[in-house]
């Protein structure tokens, strides 16, 4: 079978065995790769019309007790400069945000233990009742259930936990020790259990990858049907240990993104900032291949460039006003529309 066959058969079933998956993530060609990106557009096209949900992120804090080997921010990083916003500088965050359209605020840390459950839940109270037609989207990394219910009870609607990579040997390569993927795992389903829309996703290209990985992925998504999948080019960043290890392939990213689509119609799917950091272009060939979400930043101008999960991080040097006319420009040039909209997940 043909990896174009193999495409069609994935949109029929929404899923496909361990091996073919991996040989049309290793053998796609341009061919087949515009094939998967224009059924996946035409299927998010389907659901969601011509409109891209936004949401704006505001990074908090690069504060990480965390040692991820990949990561910019991780703790062994004695180059960062760190910091935190206080709750105040999070809500004027959020109402330029509200002014410019966004009725999604993400609010994304490091795993920083100074926000404690009492000042994450009064945060998320306070945006919550100043701002009640929005959504919040937490990404604040792995806790105990006990933490994400106060943060569901809280009003917190959603939240995006990356597994990074569904194979628990891979998995290692990427982490120190003391965190492993079942416990990622445990994290995600507890969320789901919950009640949060809840969202995984991996890193295209990280160090030691196999195709075969990448189909583990998908296979592991289409089990656990999360609402929200995050799925972006590894870029490496100076100051970790893979500081010279090769970016993923931006193609091979699109790739993923479309199969995403086609496997799970209904998802909210980002055109990440790492697609757009990894290629000028990226986002929109994102939304090309099938994503409907667009997640620009709105976080102090003058904190961007410290939150560097990686280098050269896209939007660091324009303001939340800049950014959102950039990107509303960029995506009526391909003739879909921003939406002003809390943008939730229905199946």
């Amino acid at each position: 079978m043909d990896n174009i066959a193999l495409i069609d058969l994935l949109n029929q079933q929404k899923t496909l065995p361990l091996a073919d998956l991996t040989r049309l993530i290793e053998t796609a060609d341009e061919k087949d790769r515009q094939y998967a990106a224009d059924l996946a557009a035409d299927i998010s096209r389907s659901r969601f019309g011509m409109d891209i949900f936004t949401r704006g992120i505001i990074e908090f804090s690069n504060y990480c007790k965390n040692n991820c080997y990949y990561c910019g921010i991780r703790r062994g990083n004695g180059q960062l400069e760190r910091f935190r916003l206080t709750k105040e500088q999070i809500l004027d965050c959020c109402h330029i945000g509200y002014h410019l359209g966004f009725r999604t605020f993400v609010l994304q840390s490091g795993e920083d233990e100074y926000f404690t459950d009492d000042k994450m839940v009064d945060i998320i109270r306070t945006i919550k009742s100043s701002f009640a037609d929005c959504a919040i989207t937490l990404s604040l990394g792995e806790k105990q259930r006990s933490t994400y219910e106060k943060y569901f009870a809280a009003g917190a609607d959603r939240y995006l936990l990356r597994h990074e990579t569904a194979n628990p040997q891979h998995y290692a390569r990427l982490h120190p020790p003391d965190l492993s993927l079942a416990n990622r795992i445990r994290c995600l389903r507890d969320l789901r259990d919950i009640g949060f829309q809840t969202g995984c996703g991996c890193m295209v290209g990280s160090p030691y990858q196999t195709a075969e990985n990448l189909a583990e992925d998908l296979l592991f998504m289409a089990d656990f049907k999360p609402h929200m999948v995050g799925i972006g080019p590894y870029l490496p960043h100076r100051d970790t240990p893979f500081r010279n290890m090769p970016p993923g392939s931006v193609t091979k990213t699109l790739l993923m993104l479309s199969l995403t689509r086609i496997m799970l119609p209904p998802v909210l799917l980002p055109a990440t900032t790492a697609l757009g950091t990894a290629q000028q272009d990226g986002r929109i060939l994102g939304i090309l291949a099938g994503a409907n979400v667009i997640m620009p930043n709105i976080s102090p101008l003058n904190i961007r460039n410290k939150y560097e999960l990686y280098n050269h991080k896209l939007g660091i040097h324009s303001d939340a006003q800049e950014s959102a006319n950039i990107l509303r420009r960029q995506v009526e040039q391909i003739g879909y529309r921003l939406r002003i909209d809390r943008g939730d997940y229905r199946n």
